[in-house]
């Protein structure tokens, strides 16, 4: 079958479950029995976007938006209500062998690994299942190993490694068979700082070398400011924005902020321009907004008015973003 230049396309995806309600204490547990109370919860709501090959894509919302839902519906775990999916050119639940066998997936809470075997079994386990032949399979587990450092851990029990140490193991084994799109749920999710940039590094070069297509869903937004260029951002089961993380800051705020470094750290600063100031010692925190006052006219005001050594204009963290966007989704729902 042929692989369109799209690796996703989805269109008005609805997916609903009913819910009993049951009501709280003894003799709501009791009424229960007699007569159930359920309601429907619209876990994807008409949801569509697009995927092209070789792209790295973020998709964030909070707890119960609908990202798993929608990633078991491209892995083909679950059948839509209605709406089109299409992973490859294949409709996912209804080939489901043949999707299998071109993605990958990482679980940061759950392994695909045999609690009880080394590492490197389930990696041969992982070859039959997936039918890699010894060569290819060969070339793939060197390259993994090297590139994970992987070689000490080869022959430890599962059950023995680390968080870190099995997420590495768990990125390897997700690779084994060359998938050409990789699903990532939360891979950095309790990860040591070393480990952390490690992991991120290597996805990011995996996606570069080998043009994998990949989809991440996490809320580390650290995660995602590292690696996507795309992001895309559902809520109670609705697609809300898709595009880059600038539009999606734009979207919220056009705050930036201006970090100035004194030469003198007596010097107390003002800012009448300021959406607000922090000023810890040498070092002076301003929000602005670009808009009311460009950063370079900021800039030289504030370089006249004082001595500075140094500054420096950012964006919000990207986390700031989405949690103000989030709190906004939230209050507009009470």
């Amino acid at each position: 079958m042929p692989v369109n230049a799209q690796h996703i396309v989805v269109e008005d995806l609805r997916k609903s479950y009913r819910v009993v309600e049951r009501r709280a204490g003894t003799l709501g547990a009791l009424a229960g029995l007699v007569h159930r109370t359920t309601r429907t919860v619209h876990a994807l709501d008409g949801v569509s976007f697009s995927i092209g090959r070789g792209e790295l894509v973020g998709y964030i919302g909070p707890n119960g938006a609908g990202k798993s839902t929608t990633v078991k519906v491209l892995a083909g775990i679950l059948v839509p209500d209605s709406g089109r999916c299409e992973v490859m050119g294949l409709v996912p639940w209804r080939n489901r062998i043949e999707n299998v066998s071109r993605i990958g997936v990482v679980f940061g809470q759950r392994t695909q690994l045999w609690w009880d075997l080394p590492v490197v079994e389930s990696f041969e386990l992982l070859r039959d299942i997936y039918r890699v032949s010894p060569h290819a399979y060969r070339a793939s587990l060197d390259e993994l190993v090297a590139m994970l450092a992987l070689e000490p851990l080869l022959d430890v029990p599962v059950r023995q490694l680390s968080l870190g140490q099995r997420m590495r193991c768990d990125l390897a084994a997700s690779l084994l068979h060359a998938p050409s799109l990789l699903y990532l749920d939360e891979p950095t999710i309790g990860l040591d700082a070393v480990t952390k940039p490690a992991v991120r590094e290597f996805v990011l070069r995996k996606n570069r070398e080998r043009d994998i297509t990949v989809i991440l869903t996490t809320h580390d937004m650290d995660d995602i400011e590292s690696l996507c260029s795309r992001v895309i951002l559902i809520h109670q089961g609705a697609l809300l924005y898709d595009g880059s993380l600038d539009g999606l800051r734009a979207r919220v705020s056009n705050e930036r902020e201006l970090i100035i470094d004194l030469k003198d750290p007596t010097v107390r600063v003002t800012c009448p321009e300021a959406l607000s100031l922090r000023q810890e010692e040498a070092r002076v925190f301003i929000t602005f907004d670009p808009q009311r006052i460009p950063a370079a006219e900021l800039i030289a005001r504030m370089s006249a008015r004082y001595p500075v050594a140094d500054l420096m204009v950012e964006n919000p963290p990207i986390e700031q973003i989405v949690a103000r966007l989030y709190r906004r989704l939230e209050g507009a729902h009470e």
